[in-house]
């Protein structure tokens, strides 16, 4: 019931009628949706004179909108995480991106691509380990630390409905003998330190306050947001698991029935510029796919690029099958 009237005020938020040149698009919210405001909308609008609307929310809670309308969508683009937009697009939910009306796209490696150009890659991050450098002594190395009896009541997690959860599960299991194929071993390591969780946080700043406060010593949590947070004060550093942080590609689509395609357009294309992506890597340590893009400076330093082939990226095909079907066993066996 909780869900369904998260989705109810989320749909109600988008019902008022918009302009035939405004742009109306759902957006990850925080840190995150403020850089997108300066890197992405503020652009965009002064070239193109259209105006941006904008409604924040999760991959989870746009991809259960754009079911619900039924390819009659409130939205023009979104930004969602490759799994859910992988569903959507075998859903025939989403239109096909024609690359011609991308000009920014044109050297894009073809992996950027979802299938049958349902989605567009704009950025890429990770879930990693965040750590307060003023509680942990010594940098964790491997997932391990999250299970350490040495934090115990220290530790928050990402809640399953976020796409951090998800990784974090995947992560549980490889690190004790299984896959993407069978998570029993990263459910059963999960269930026994959920008593002593400090929390499981939705929303990815949540653990902002959370870090100032000193309540956690560490939790699993998207390296972009980590490094933003440092930036701005933040007690928090990132550390990379021997095993492999989970590597997160972001894209955007343009779901069936968007009242405005060709403003549709001009936004993406704006969002895949090199401008575009080294501001949103200025500003929230995202790595940028336009081969175009110069970084300099702080951005240069906090993208980890060496980084990048040691991640682990599951299958977004996979997830986007089963993730229903982990997220009901999650509430059964974890958040009980």
């Amino acid at each position: 019931m909780k869900h369904l009237a998260v989705l109810g005020a989320l749909l109600a938020s988008v019902a008022s009628p918009a302009l035939a040149d405004d742009v109306v698009v759902g957006t990850f919210g925080g840190s995150f949706g403020e850089a997108v405001a300066q890197c992405h909308i503020a652009p965009f609008e002064d070239a193109s004179g259209d105006t941006v609307i904008t409604q924040e929310g999760s991959s989870s809670q746009f991809a259960s909108m754009v079911r619900a309308t039924g390819g009659s969508s409130d939205f023009d683009v979104i930004y969602i995480d490759n799994s859910f937009a992988t569903q959507l697009g075998s859903e025939s939910l989403v239109e096909s991106l024609d690359h011609a009306k991308l000009p920014n796209a044109a050297n894009f490696d073809p992996q950027v691509w979802g299938p049958d150009d349902s989605f567009v890659q704009f950025m890429w991050a990770a879930t990693a380990l965040a750590y307060n450098p003023e509680l942990v002594d010594t940098p964790p190395t491997s997932w391990s630390a999250v299970f350490d009896p040495a934090y115990k009541g220290k530790v928050a997690l990402p809640d399953i409905s976020g796409t951090a959860g998800v990784h974090f599960l995947l992560a549980a299991a490889r690190l004790n003998g299984g896959d993407i194929d069978n998570l029993d071993p990263g459910f059963e390591a999960i269930a026994k330190i959920a008593p002593d969780v400090q929390a499981y946080y939705t929303q990815a700043d949540q653990l902002i306050s959370m870090f100032e406060r000193g309540e956690i010593a560490m939790a699993p949590w998207y390296t972009d947001r980590a490094a933003s947070a440092a930036a701005g004060g933040v007690p928090v550093k990132i550390a990379y698991p021997t095993e492999g942080g989970i590597g997160i590609n972001v894209t955007l689509i343009i779901p069936k029935g968007a009242a405005n395609p060709e403003g549709a357009y001009g936004f993406i294309d704006t969002i895949l510029s090199p401008e575009a992506q080294s501001c949103l890597a200025e500003k929230m340590y995202e790595g940028p796919v336009n081969p175009e893009t110069k970084l300099e400076g702080a951005a240069a330093e906090a993208v980890p690029t060496e980084a990048y082939p040691t991640l682990y990226f599951p299958d977004p095909e996979v997830v986007a099958a089963n993730v229903g079907d982990w997220r009901a066993r999650w509430q059964r066996e974890i958040t009980r």
